[in-house]
């Protein structure tokens, strides 16, 4: 494994987690935050193998070969537990925190700690995320509890007080478009999909390895252009339609979101890189017809219907609301 952990991208967040594994000053508490699909959960997993490597390279950096790494890195080591909703979009539930406690006060099987890996923390529920305070109070020595969520503020501000807080922002495409690259995909389509991405390199993988998410991609945002000049008997039929199943909407509404992020860029003049950049044409033509606030509204509007989401409002009302609001163009 190199210096680096084997990563694209995160140096900052890998030398002091590095630091904390080699120099024995390990907090007993740690927030991934960031978009999905950005390598929170491999950078958690790889400072699991660097705590826990009896083999370790130098210090703070695992070998990656082995048993206690690979098993780690396969989610299956006895001193590794792995917390997290049933399905992406799901609910974190309070049991499953109750069930990680009782395994936490028990001393590591065989290596230094017990690492408890929460994903997807924001998928908490109100009493579950009340039992993860009273755990992160109640941690042991030896314990290591490392939560992922899209963004700290969708936590209880208690829980990420007693956190050590690495917020992981978005990689420049040129990075993602070369560890591409490196797997085989060919330059130009390297190119598309990792400003599609927006820098994530574990969705540009995702992109590469499942035709079918650029599909629905183009489709949703077909959708997204005809929403606009459609009728409110249109929008209303599409509604009923798009949010009969959750993990559609979701991933519509977050295709709507880049897209809007770019119009919204560019109503507001800025020279940064269109995601969307294959829809250049059309965002362009779509911001010179807009101006910033009705763009920016348009954001916030996504951005909150996906917490919404998250605390389970009523998916066609929602649905309903997102596109009426749509500005008419």
């Amino acid at each position: 494994m190199n210096s680096n952990w084997n990563l694209i991208g995160h140096e900052w967040a890998v030398d002091m987690l590095k630091k904390h594994a080699a120099s024995g000053t390990t907090r007993h508490a740690y927030l991934f935050s960031g978009p999905p699909g950005l390598g929170r959960r491999t950078l958690a997993l790889r400072f699991a193998q660097a705590l826990n490597c009896q083999t370790p390279l130098e210090a703070g950096i695992p070998c990656g070969t082995c048993r206690d790494c690979k098993q780690i890195e396969a989610m299956q080591h006895a001193d590794l537990t792995i917390i997290q909703a049933e399905s992406e979009g799901g609910v974190l539930k309070v049991d499953q925190i109750r069930e990680a406690r009782k395994t936490l006060t028990l001393k590591p099987y065989m290596s230094k700690y017990r690492v408890a890996l929460f994903l997807r923390f924001q998928e908490a529920n109100d009493n579950a995320s009340n039992a993860l305070l009273k755990t992160l109070e109640e941690a042991p020595s030896y314990a290591v509890l490392i939560l992922t969520a899209d963004n700290p503020e969708q936590l209880l501000p208690t829980i990420v007080s007693r956190c050590e807080v690495l917020r992981l922002r978005p990689l420049k495409w040129e990075a993602v478009a070369k560890d591409l690259e490196s797997r085989g995909v060919e330059s130009g389509r390297a190119k598309l999909l990792s400003h599609i991405s927006g820098g994530r390199p574990g969705y540009a993988r995702r992109l590469v390895e499942d035709d079918s998410l650029l599909e629905k991609r183009e489709e949703r945002l077909d959708d997204l252009l005809k929403m606009l000049s459609a009728s409110r008997v249109e929008k209303f039929a599409y509604a009923e339609k798009l949010s009969r199943d959750k993990d559609s909407l979701r991933q519509a509404v977050t295709f709507w979101l880049s897209y809007w992020r770019d119009v919204m860029l560019r109503t507001a003049q800025a020279e940064t890189p269109l995601v969307n950049v294959d829809r250049n044409v059309e965002i362009e033509d779509l911001a010179s017809q807009l101006n910033l606030s009705s763009a920016r509204s348009v954001v916030s509007n996504l951005e909150a219907a996906l917490e919404k989401m998250e605390k389970n409002v009523n998916p066609r009302l929602l649905t309903e609301v997102l596109l009426l609001d749509l500005p008419k163009v």
